[in-house]
């Protein structure tokens, strides 16, 4: 890289913005994860 070349840095809200849809996707995966225990355990009823 030279010393002329941008920073690779990506804006202040892109970076937000990604933290927040990593978040998201956590909360989702655990979310979907719970709601497949609870559908079975209340199948086996």
């Amino acid at each position: 890289m030279l010393w002329s070349d941008p920073d690779d840095e990506s804006p202040k809200e892109l970076r937000d913005a990604q933290d927040m849809l990593r978040r998201l996707g956590v909360i989702m995966a655990v979310a979907v994860t719970a709601a497949m225990v609870v559908a079975a355990l209340v199948g086996l009823r």
